[in-house]
């Protein structure tokens, strides 16, 4: 926790080292590692974002505007005017350091530490004021060589002043804390994350399970309508192959000639069916009828056409049917009997 000061009292060209460690000095007043500028001069400069941030403040410019004194903030793009060569300026966008990012220095983030109401913050401010209570006291304040130099080379190290190293530790101790409730987060998500992925993992296969069984219930389908058309087929030819065998037992009689009229009576007449005058008339009336299919007349348009009184004509369509010339199959929806050959 402290840094070795190169600057020897007899060279003034000598490198300027820092008689704390500036990252312990900044973690000791923000409780966090910022990014940092360091100019040829020495001179240290930090991006305000990175020092608000971390000290809780909720709008930076307002934040510069009430702690920070003018010559203490300057923006990137003034350090980079004829100073840092192309290789120095990607090195400053490798760690995202903008042009037109607002800097502090240290007396900046100092002002701005001495703003904030952050209790991590109140250890730092106590070493501030103790050591302007001890500069207005006796005039001066040093810091404790460290009993243990780091190097060989005659330079002097100094060790952290107390309250500021047990404020690193405290503020260590919690990012430690931080960084292992961080760590069970990231596993823990990492298992949840796992969870999901076996629970995609199952859902997918139930799926093309289900597509499995869709497409066997659709093979099944097609299996079953090939079977109906093979035994479609066979039926076909079962009765395909049963007409000729029931044409060899049972021949097929010759059609018979179609009937006239005039042959229809005559067969009655050589049965004797026909016996009077008035039934012949009336047979002669139905006939046509009868070989086109079957006879619709009400008995009044039968009387009305052979010129027989109704009953009479009631008692030959009796006749017809009782010796089995005509048979009745029904009404016409006018009422009218149907008359058919038997």
């Amino acid at each position: 926790m402290y840094e070795q000061n190169n600057m020897r009292p007899d060279s003034a060209a000598a490198p300027r080292q820092d008689a704390i460690d500036i990252n312990d000095f900044v973690f000791a007043a923000t409780g966090a590692r910022m990014r940092r500028l360091t100019t040829p001069g020495g001179e240290h400069w930090f991006p305000a974002t990175d020092v608000a941030g971390n000290l809780g403040y909720a709008n930076t410019r307002q934040a510069l505007q009430m702690h920070v004194a003018a010559n203490c903030q300057r923006r990137l793009s003034e350090f980079a005017q004829g100073v840092y060569t192309a290789d120095t300026l990607s090195k400053l966008a490798g760690h995202r350091l903008q042009k037109s990012m607002k800097m502090v220095n240290l007396k900046g983030l100092v002002a701005l530490v001495n703003g904030c109401t952050k209790p991590e913050c109140a250890p730092f401010k106590a070493w501030v004021t103790e050591v302007i209570e001890t500069l207005q006291r006796t005039g001066s304040y040093s810091l404790q060589p460290a009993p243990v130099q780091p190097t060989p080379d005659n330079a002097t190290a100094y060790v952290m002043p107390q309250q500021i190293a047990d404020a690193i530790v405290r503020l260590e101790e919690r990012n430690i804390r931080a960084d292992e409730l961080l760590l069970a987060f990231q596993e823990e998500r990492g298992e949840l994350l796992r969870q999901i992925s076996d629970s995609q993992h199952a859902m997918a296969e139930t799926q093309r399970q289900i597509s499995d069984s869709q497409h066997a219930m659709v093979e099944t389908q097609r299996q079953i309508c090939r079977s109906q058309n093979v035994m479609a087929e066979a039926l076909q030819q079962i009765a395909e192959a049963l007409k000729p065998s029931h044409g060899r037992h049972r021949p097929t009689a010759a059609p018979e000639p179609e009937l006239t009229p005039q042959q229809l009576l005559a067969t009655w007449k050589a049965k004797n069916l026909v016996v009077t005058g008035d039934v012949h008339a009336v047979a002669a009336y139905l006939a046509p009828a009868l070989l086109r299919g079957g006879a619709r007349y009400p008995l009044e348009e039968i009387a009305t056409r052979t010129g027989l009184p109704q009953e009479r004509v009631h008692d030959c369509v009796r006749m017809l049917l009782r010796r089995g010339c005509v048979r009745q199959t029904g009404c016409a929806p006018d009422g009218a009997p149907i008359y058919v050959l038997p």
